[in-house]
């Protein structure tokens, strides 16, 4: 590739101009916990899907019938997980987005009124617990006004924001924004800081400061292993965030963080962060806005 073509991929970013900070209050740090609930939104011939979920705990495959361990493995989630991360929530008075799939909308939205209730923001996650990278334009466009409306119905509030199970497809985000009702998307892994594209705002996801490493391989067992390193990486934006706006993002999982032997890194985590001066713990929507309002001029 010589240097008059132009990459289609952003290797920049903000190289050497980072936005300074910006965020409510003189915050150092913007601080984003992400809930995401999945639980009846996994794959399951069960529920009509074509095959069943294989990803948890283990790695297992049950083919051609219904696969009852894996059902109840997720539904921990909703019987129990979430009552744990709401409560932890509420001991500390932070918000957080829940980041849903549109299926789970329909099947459990008492949880959903009550997260509601209780401040935090619901957000899209597409509507079944899958990626789009190889869908067709007009079936992902029908899956996102599909999951839009049954989160509006569940919640009585239209949500403002899109997550897709890992790879998004080339046409989301235009899709996104073609709708005129998104205000963000969080398709993107690359950055810790926020930015414009056009009026839509990009919020950087993390996958290092997410319980998901609790599944087999991660690197997480114990509590403390999540909490040590979320902490760890916190410490290290909020001394970066005196010189220029961060964003950090932490991913929750009801069926995870959620169970008794890891709920306790989850409220480590929290009781550092709300110890300390300058940080912003805001809804990912409100992280979007104020970034629009604040730099979507000099996008």
């Amino acid at each position: 590739m010589t240097e008059q073509t132009q990459d289609r991929r952003d290797f920049r970013g903000y190289f050497g101009a980072e936005p300074a900070p910006c965020w409510p209050g003189g915050a150092r740090l913007a601080v984003s916990f992400v809930v995401n609930v999945e639980e009846g939104a996994e794959y399951s011939i069960g529920d009509g899907d074509a095959r069943n979920e294989s990803t948890y705990e283990i790695r297992e495959e049950v083919e051609q019938v219904p696969d009852l361990c894996m059902e109840t493995h997720f539904a921990y989630g909703t019987r129990q997980g979430y009552a744990r991360i709401a409560r932890a929530f509420d001991g500390v008075g932070a918000k957080a987005t829940f980041s849903t799939c549109g299926r789970v909308a329909e099947r459990a939205p008492w949880l959903l009124q009550d997260a509601v209730a209780r401040g935090h923001e619901v957000s899209c996650h597409g509507w079944l617990w899958e990626r789009h990278a190889n869908m067709a334009r007009a079936e992902e466009e029908a899956v996102i006004a599909r999951t839009h409306a049954a989160i509006t119905r569940a919640c009585g509030v239209a949500p403002v924001g899109w997550h897709t199970r890992s790879s998004a497809s080339v046409n989301t985000r235009a899709l996104l924004k073609a709708r005129g009702d998104f205000l963000y998307d969080s398709d993107v892994y690359d950055d810790d800081i926020p930015r414009m594209e056009g009026g839509h705002v990009i919020l950087p996801y993390a996958f290092d400061t997410n319980d998901m490493r609790f599944s087999p391989g991660g690197g997480f067992v114990q509590a403390r292993d999540f909490s040590d390193y979320v902490i760890g990486a916190f410490e290290r934006l909020y001394a970066e965030g005196a010189e220029a706006a961060r964003m950090m993002s932490i991913g929750l999982h009801l069926r995870l963080i959620g169970r008794p032997g890891r709920i306790a890194g989850l409220e480590k985590v929290l009781e550092h962060i709300t110890a300390r001066d300058g940080v912003w713990i805001a809804p990912r929507r409100d992280i979007a806005a104020h970034w629009a309002a604040t730099q979507g001029a000099r996008a």
